[in-house]
């Protein structure tokens, strides 16, 4: 066997890795794309409201890490159970999610509805135009409050299904509801086709009905697919306390990790608004919107990832997960290299989307698409990594190598750029990603003790 075919496996490893990696970018495309088109009617209404909706936006992103974090936690468990063929075990992988995402609920609701005015104030230290910019912000987050509930049993839908090899029926739920979204933001923010304009205020109700939808698409998938494990909603409050238990202890890390990764963007963001005004906070969120087009192939690498190497350590076929796992960390970076060059052209969609905003935001926009698209192979490598730990429950590696790194290294260094130099939002980010090398290397030397090649199935 030669080195090329030790490093890289035959085409038809790669089109089965190309059919689960290319609906998951779908579906997180079309959510992404949604998100796109809801920035570009809401900048329309100005820089203060633009960033009003963008400043609550980051409080659902860190609610939605922390969701990701636990459906990943839990179909680490899903993955492995589904080769091992144990339906029980499935279940109460399920059970963990839902249990789990409902205790973050209450947290949400709490700082959406009850103290979403303090929290805002938080992340505009320092903005001068932080009043102007937070009650529009409250506005936002009072609406989308509702939405936390749909939301909750879509990502576990979506995520399950995924992990049961069930790749197309969450793509077809995100583009029915993706459609739905476009036309009732078109309705409500402008107040077109008869409905009432409300701006900002909109843009959430929109999200609202559209997660609604989404759910009861979702009820009618599971009714009415033959293949896909039926659960009932008794099931999904049974627990194994023993097993449970177990899921529970592997997934503190994992969730933990992701959630200091989620405080240290939230962290890092409110000290990129504090070195200017509403322009830097509209022009950083716009970049990320754009950003976000092309960040759906690390959600793509890791479902892939974990589904190909999970279900072969569930059905306790080491040596070749060990084989393909040397395959996949190959071929993504092959891959990183076609997601860069697509990247980089995003940078021409600033002026055209976003020409409602100032020069200055538009700018600000530009600079930070074009350096995030130049860390794509990192990224793309290094998430390829965690998965291929986390499929073996080895979350250690990603407490370890992302989440304390985040905390003594990538949070003071943000801190000091922002506060005890000039360099500006777009210089920070930049610098402070280069950490992100170090850990890809961590990554490397950490893989090679081969502590992720673990049958979890095996009780």
């Amino acid at each position: 066997m030669t080195q090329t075919r030790k490093l890289f496996g035959d085409k038809k490893f790669y089109i089965y890795a190309l059919l689960l990696v290319l609906p998951v970018m779908g579906q997180q495309l079309i959510e992404n794309l949604v998100n796109l088109i809801d920035n570009f009617m809401v900048a329309g209404l100005g820089d203060i409201k633009m960033s009003g909706t963008s400043v609550a936006g980051q409080i659902i992103f860190v609610f939605i890490v922390l969701l990701n974090a636990v459906c990943m936690s839990g179909g680490i468990f899903v993955t492995q159970f589904n080769g091992a063929k144990d339906e029980k075990g499935i279940k109460q992988a399920i059970s963990f999610k839902t249990i789990v995402s409902l205790g973050l609920l209450v947290i949400y609701l709490l700082i959406c509805l009850v103290f979403p005015r303090q929290t805002l104030s938080i992340m505009l230290i320092g903005n001068n135009q932080k009043e102007a910019i937070i009650e529009e912000g409250v506005k936002y987050m009072h609406m989308i409050a509702f939405a936390g509930l749909p939301m909750i049993i879509c990502y576990i839908c979506s995520s399950s299904l995924r992990e049961l090899g069930h790749v197309k029926q969450p793509l077809y739920a995100s583009f029915a509801a993706a459609i739905i979204n476009m036309i009732l933001n078109y309705g409500f923010i402008y107040g077109n086709l008869g409905l009432p304009r409300l701006e900002v205020v909109g843009a959430a109700l929109a999200t609202f009905i559209s997660r609604l939808c989404e759910v009861f698409i979702f009820i009618y998938i599971f009714k009415k697919s033959d293949n896909i494990i039926k659960i009932k909603l008794k099931e999904v409050f049974y627990i194994d306390r023993k097993l449970f238990v177990d899921i529970f202890k592997r997934s503190t890390r994992t969730i933990f990790s992701e959630a200091i990764w989620a405080f240290a963007e939230t962290v890092t963001v409110a000290l990129y608004n504090g070195k200017g005004g509403a322009d830097v906070v509209s022009g950083m969120a716009a970049s990320f919107t754009i950003a976000n087009l092309y960040f759906t192939s690390l959600g793509g690498v890791n479902v892939a990832t974990g589904v190909i190497l999970g279900k072969l350590l569930g059905e306790g076929k080491l040596q070749e997960a060990r084989e393909k796992r040397r395959w996949i960390s190959s071929g993504s970076f092959i891959f990183s290299i076609f997601v860069t060059a697509l990247a980089i052209l995003t940078t021409l969609l600033v002026p055209i989307i976003y020409a409602n905003l100032s020069l200055s935001a538009q700018e600000i926009c530009k600079r930070m698409v074009f350096y995030m698209a130049l860390f794509m192979p990192v990224w793309i490598i290094f998430n390829v990594q965690l998965a291929v730990a986390r499929s073996g429950g080895d979350t250690y590696m990603s407490f370890v190598l992302d989440g304390m790194v985040n905390i003594f290294m990538t949070i003071p260094l943000v801190f000091y750029l922002a506060k005890g130099t000039d360099v500006g939002p777009v210089g920070i980010y930049m610098i402070a990603r280069f950490i992100d090398i170090g850990k890809v290397i961590g990554s490397y030397f950490w893989l090679k003790k081969e502590t992720w090649l673990v049958n979890l199935t095996d009780r």
